[in-house]
């Protein structure tokens, strides 16, 4: 199974296109050191965009962050994308639809179900409610490309939705009989299927355009389609100057969570591969809950930990090769 990073929507899981470059019977321990320290560097990058996103819920409206953070994504990469379009046109126009289906999902709709989902939920339970990542990617897979699943994928998935359902209670079933589910978990977890869909969709991008020139154009097309949402959402929250402090934090995530973290990610899988990278994606729940520890002063409970440990063992379950469990 492929993992793909819930919070950088439009490019950072692009390493599956060089993977063919690494050879895993020849990197050096040093090598592979430097790779996965630059695969937990960018899964760091994107925990503080959770949890910024929480932070500047009183400064930014959701789609308002979501438009400085692409805009500033693609004018940082326009001196390198530029170069690398010449002579693709052809292929852009060939590929417009699913380009525009691409930014609408990855780019426009899935970080904006994020930011309103932080608005009302803590950063705590977004990054924990992430983890499920794995079991709607293989539901879409399933409903998109007819991959069928194995029965032990499909027993991975009961056991993560056992854990999802563990924080979405906040650990008292009873809410969860009156239908107490919190407004901000439903967008965070409606938000994963919105990028299983983009993940499955992503091998029909056109194989002309490399990853950086990929990122821009569905960076740039997705700020065209955030603005109608945006001018209907300051019609009723006119926005206001950020500040200091909301403009280093729309920096942030337009260039460390964004660009910064795509360029460590790549350079990672390039050398031990996606499926050993992919791992290194269940380290954003970890750096994300110390993140809202440490800077927003969120707790850590007892359903918190019950429902990440039933997750991952999921995870585990449904992604662990046959292989691994003979004698």
């Amino acid at each position: 199974m492929r993992y793909s990073e819930q919070d950088a929507p439009a490019g950072e899981e692009r390493g599956e296109e060089i993977e063919q470059a690494s050879d895993l019977n020849t990197t050096t321990p040093a090598s592979r050191g430097t790779a996965f320290l630059l695969l937990a560097l960018a899964t760091l990058f994107w925990a503080g965009n959770w949890v910024l996103g929480r932070a500047l819920r009183e400064v930014f409206e959701p789609n308002a962050l979501n438009l400085w953070r692409w805009s500033i994504a693609a004018i940082a990469l326009a001196p390198f994308a530029l170069p690398r379009l010449r002579g693709k046109l052809p292929a852009i126009r060939r590929s417009a639809g699913m380009l525009l289906v691409l930014s609408f999902l990855g780019v426009a709709l899935f970080q904006s179900l994020v930011y309103t989902g932080l608005k009302t939920t803590t950063a705590v339970n977004a990054v924990l409610l992430n983890s499920s990542f794995p079991a709607f990617m293989l539901l879409c897979s399933w409903a998109i490309e007819s991959e069928r699943a194995t029965p032990r994928q499909l027993g991975g998935m009961l056991i993560s939705l056992a854990g999802i359902l563990v924080i979405l209670s906040r650990g008292e079933p009873a809410s969860l009989a009156r239908l107490e589910v919190h407004s901000g978990d439903a967008l965070i977890l409606l938000a994963m299927p919105v990028w299983g869909v983009y993940s499955v969709l992503l091998k029909r991008r056109p194989p002309e355009l490399d990853g950086i020139a990929f990122l821009f154009l569905i960076s740039v097309i997705g700020v065209v389609l955030l603005i109608p949402a945006f001018a209907v959402e300051a019609a009723f929250a006119p926005p206001r100057w950020p500040g200091a402090e909301g403009l280093a934090g729309a920096l942030y995530v337009g260039l460390a969570a964004s660009v910064g973290a795509f360029i460590c990610w790549n350079r990672g899988v390039a050398i031990v591969g996606a499926n050993a990278a992919g791992f290194t994606i269940h380290l954003l729940p970890v750096f994300g809950t110390l993140l809202a520890i440490l800077f927003l002063g969120e707790s850590f409970r007892l359903f918190h930990a019950l429902g990440i440990a039933t997750i991952l063992a999921g995870v585990l379950v449904a992604t662990r090769p046959a292989a691994a469990r003979r004698g």
